[in-house]
């Protein structure tokens, strides 16, 4: 099942385009119960989430939006939000963030899959497994490998996926390698859908703490996550998310945005 199909599954209004990219606008239940028919039917389907961030990255980098394409695109977080009410007047119906989401889709889906897990250390991949095993114990967790590995061992990893075929293959590279690497290597012949899920494994594993629940209700887990790693996420948050909103103005001002690629 190509991207299309699979967008037309969602029908044609359940869009809203992000700096040109095709964001699925639906609520939590029916976007769990889609993908869940997605997996049963064993429709290949590439997915993915859309944040400020990633945004930013495909808007400047053509490789990585030609990548995002072929993906069946989720809305995560308060950016995208604030967009989508910008351009269209209304917000996503829901935050279907990938830390809540996939769990959320594990626990709904009865019939027993198989999850592989790819990415982040051996340590928080194992550590999310077992975590996913409690959560959701009728079905079986596989680590395949962590992310660090060679170009010449690529090649075993993907043997190793077509050989085990799960149902959902959970990706977790950081962006935009995962989706790069979903897109490059993974097709119907190695699982039926491959999910690029960022930080889910490390969340899952407890090595990297979530923001309490109040301040997700407010929406300001970024800046949680901002204060508990400034070092690295300092440009993403203070520079990007500015940035973001300045080209969504322009999109809606100028009624389509700059296509990536073409200078600043």
């Amino acid at each position: 099942m190509n991207v299309h199909a699979a967008r037309a599954a969602f029908g044609r209004n359940a869009w809203k385009s992000i700096l040109g990219i095709p964001v699925v606008s639906v609520g939590w239940n029916q976007a769990i119960s889609l993908l869940t028919h997605m997996i049963d039917d064993r429709r290949f389907t590439k997915v993915t989430f859309l944040n400020a961030h990633n945004a930013n990255l495909a808007y400047a980098d053509p490789v990585f939006a030609e990548a995002l394409d072929d993906f069946l695109i989720l809305p995560d977080g308060v950016g995208v939000d604030l967009a989508a009410k910008v351009l269209y007047g209304t917000p996503f119906p829901a935050n279907l963030n990938g830390t809540d989401f996939v769990p959320a889709l594990l626990q709904s889906s009865i019939r027993p899959l198989t999850v592989g897990l790819l990415g982040t250390t051996r340590i928080n991949a194992e550590a999310a497994a077992h975590k996913f095993s409690a959560l959701s114990p009728q079905h079986r967790f596989e680590v395949i490998h962590d992310g660090y590995f060679s170009a010449p061992e690529e090649t075993g990893i993907v043997d190793r996926i077509a050989r085990l075929r799960p149902d959902i293959l959970l990706v977790a590279m950081g962006v935009p390698r995962q989706e790069l690497w979903i897109a490059r290597n993974i097709d119907a012949s190695h699982c039926t859908m491959p999910i690029a899920v960022g930080a889910l494994l490390d969340f899952m594993s407890g090595a990297v703490p979530r923001a309490p629940l109040w301040v997700r209700r407010l929406r300001l887990e970024w800046v949680f996550r901002l204060l508990i790693e400034p070092g690295r996420l300092w440009r993403r948050y203070i520079v990007g998310n500015p940035l973001f909103l300045w080209r969504v103005a322009r999109q809606k001002f100028l009624g389509r945005p700059e296509p990536a690629g073409e200078p600043r």
